[in-house]
C-alpha cells in the first residue's frame, strides 16, 4: 500500500487520508471506537439505534436534507455498527468530496434525535430483528457469540433485545454518547485522489470547533471460557451448524498464521479444505465456511454450515475430522508455499476496493495507531513455518476447546 497521511487535530481527532491519483471517486467516513460492547446491561442495542437516528435530524438539518444531500449527486450514505465500532461513510465524486465531509460532520456530532423520529426508527429496528430471525444462517451466526462469550457484552446481539429497543428515549442516546465519545478515539478517513493538503484543509474547517472530549472508558475483558454443545429446534427445513471457540485477539502476534489457517481450512477458495471434503465430495452443504474475528482482547472461531438434519451428525464429524488432520499432519513445503500465495492474492485483491481500505486504515489507526502495508504483511506471511500452525491447530482446535450450536427442524 502506499504511503498513507495523518494529522492529530488540536482537538485530538485524527485525519487520515490516502491519495489515490486514479479514481475519481472518494470514499470519507468518521469510525469511532465505539460499539456494542461498550454498553451497559440496559443499553444493549442503543449504539446500533444510534447509527439509525444519526440520519434523523441534526441542529441545522432536517432527515429529509440529510438524505438527499449526496443522494441528489449521485453519491451514497451509509452507517454501520460492530462490536468495536462505529462509522458514518460516504461514496462520491470527488468534486463533491466537501458536501460529504459537511454532512458526515454535521450527523456524527449534532444529531438531535427527535422523539418522533426515535418512534418511527424502532419500529424499523423491530421489524430489522425480525427479519433477521426469519434468517437462521444470520441469526445462529449472532447468537454463537452468545454462546461463547456468555453474559459478557461481546456476547449481546448488536441489535439488541425487544424489551431494550421498545425503552430507549431521547436522554438515553446524549447519556451513550457522553459516556463512550473521545475525540482521540475516533478517526476521519479518506480514499481519493486528492492531495492531503486539501483533504487537511477541510478537516480544518469543519472540525476545529469541536471541543476535545475525553473519556477514561475501560472495556471490560473477556475471561472464562466454558465449551457447549446446544442443539435447538427452530420453524426451519433444513439443519444449521456452527462450530467454534474464542481465538486470539488482534494485538497477538500470532493472529495472521491462525488468519491463515483459518483460510486454509475454509476461506473464500472454492479449494478450502471444507470445502472439498464436504462439500465437494460428499455434497452434504451448499456452504460451509470458516471465519475469524479479532477484538482488542479475544478473538472468535468459527465454522458455518448448513445441511438436511439427518446429515448433521456425519456433517459434524467430517468439519472435526479436518480439524483433526490440521492438529496432526503438518502442511508440505508445496501446499504451506501455495496456502501463503493464496492468502497473500486474496489480500491484494481486497485492496482494490478502496471503501474496504478506507475503513480497514481507520479501524487499524483506532486499534494499533498504524497502518501495516501490504508488504509488510506479506513479509509476516512468508515467515510462517509449518510447525506454527501445526501448533495453532493444536492450542485453537482442539475438539475439547470447541463450542457446538445447532438448529435443526422442529418436529
Amino acid at each position: 500500500m502506499p504511503d498513507y497521511h495523518i494529522h492529530t487535530l488540536p482537538n485530538g481527532i485524527r485525519v487520515l487520508h490516502k491519495q489515490v491519483t486514479h479514481t475519481k471517486i472518494a470514499h470519507c467516513g468518521f469510525i469511532l471506537d465505539i460499539g456494542s460492547r461498550d454498553e451497559n446491561p440496559d443499553q444493549q442495542g442503543l449504539a446500533h439505534f444510534w447509527e439509525h437516528m444519526a440520519f434523523k435530524g441534526t441542529t441545522k438539518r432536517k432527515s429529509f436534507h440529510i438524505l438527499n444531500r449526496l443522494e441528489t449527486v449521485g453519491g451514497e450514505l451509509n452507517a454501520y455498527t460492530t462490536k468495536e465500532k462505529l462509522c458514518f461513510y460516504a461514496s462520491l465524486l470527488e468534486s463533491h468530496f466537501e458536501k460529504a465531509f459537511d454532512l458526515l460532520t454535521d450527523i456524527t456530532f449534532n444529531s438531535v434525535f427527535p422523539k418522533k423520529e426515535i418512534e418511527k426508527e424502532r419500529g424499523v429496528i423491530l421489524e430489522e430483528m425480525a427479519m433477521y430471525l426469519d434468517t437462521p444462517e444470520d441469526a445462529i451466526i449472532d447468537e454463537f457469540d452468545n454462546v461463547v462469550f456468555g453474559n459478557h457484552p461481546l456476547g449481546n446481539n448488536i441489535l439488541g433485545t425487544k424489551e431494550s429497543v421498545s425503552s430507549f428515549t431521547k436522554p438515553s442516546f446524549q447519556e451513550f454518547i457522553d459516556q463512550n465519545l473521545s475525540t482521540s478515539a475516533l478517526v476521519f478517513c479518506s480514499v481519493s485522489n486528492w492531495p492531503f493538503e486539501k483533504v487537511l484543509k477541510l478537516a480544518k474547517k469543519y472540525l476545529s470547533d469541536i471541543p476535545q472530549i475525553e473519556k477514561q472508558r475501560v472495556r471490560q475483558p473477556f475471561t472464562g471460557y466454558q465449551p457447549q454443545v446446544i442443539t435447538q429446534e427452530k420453524p426451519i427445513t433444513q439443519a444449521h451448524c456452527v462450530i467454534g471457540c474464542p481465538a486470539y485477539s488482534l494485538h497477538d502476534e500470532r493472529r495472521i498464521t491462525f488468519f491463515m489457517l483459518s483460510n486454509l481450512l475454509g476461506g473464500p477458495g472454492m479449494n478450502s479444505r471444507l470445502n472439498l471434503a464436504v462439500r465437494e465430495k460428499h455434497g452434504l452443504v451448499y456452504t460451509i465456511d470458516a471465519n475469524y474475528a479479532t477484538y482488542i482482547d479475544t478473538g472468535l472461531f468459527g465454522i458455518y454450515f448448513g445441511t438436511e438434519k439427518n446429515q448433521l451428525k456425519r456433517t459434524t464429524g467430517l468439519v472435526l475430522k479436518e480439524l483433526k488432520k490440521l492438529r496432526e499432519k503438518p502442511l508440505g513445503s508445496l501446499q504451506l508455499h501455495t496456502t501463503k500465495e493464496q492468502l497473500m492474492g486474496q489480500l491484494a485483491m481486497a485492496e482494490e476496493s478502496n471503501m474496504g481500505l478506507m475503513m480497514m486504515m481507520g479501524k487499524s489507526i483506532l486499534d494499533q495507531n498504524k497502518v501495516d502495508s501490504l508488504n509488510e504483511i506479506f513479509d509476516q506471511i512468508q515467515k510462517i513455518k509449518a510447525s506454527e500452525l501445526t501448533d495453532i491447530a493444536n492450542e485453537i482446535l482442539r475438539e475439547e476447546n470447541l463450542s457446538i450450536l445447532n438448529y435443526v427442524p422442529a418436529k
